[in-house]
């Protein structure tokens, strides 16, 4: 991937913002409203804390999630999408619909891996 079309091409750079193993599906879960650090990591259970964390901070440098934290006892913070990030919903919408597609013709023409 050539990062230096970074901000230049549209697939480069949505690549780069998307880039590593957990980041669409955070993002997918994310989506669906706002969620906590725990919750979204029961939901990604072979996900470890520190790459979770990372991904978080990645996703909220990018301004496609925030973080709110709130000011109670226990400490309570959430990640919900901005509305930047809102905007890759119907890319994921048509992502999911390729996908149950794809599973189908796998299993109607015995594709494998």
């Amino acid at each position: 991937m050539d990062v230096e079309l970074f901000g230049i091409c549209p697939f480069t750079t949505t690549q780069v913002l998307l880039q590593g193993k957990w980041a669409m599906l955070m993002m997918h879960h994310i989506c669906d409203g706002p969620i906590r650090f725990n919750e979204l990591q029961r939901k990604l259970p072979k996900m470890t804390n520190a790459t979770l964390s990372s991904q978080l901070k990645k996703l909220e440098k990018f301004g496609l999630i925030e973080r709110k934290m709130y000011d109670e006892m226990p400490l309570r913070v959430e990640y919900s999408v901005t509305e930047m990030g809102a905007k890759l919903r119907p890319v994921f919408d048509s992502i999911e619909t390729f996908g149950n597609e794809y599973i189908a013709y796998m299993k109607e023409n015995g594709v494998e891996l």
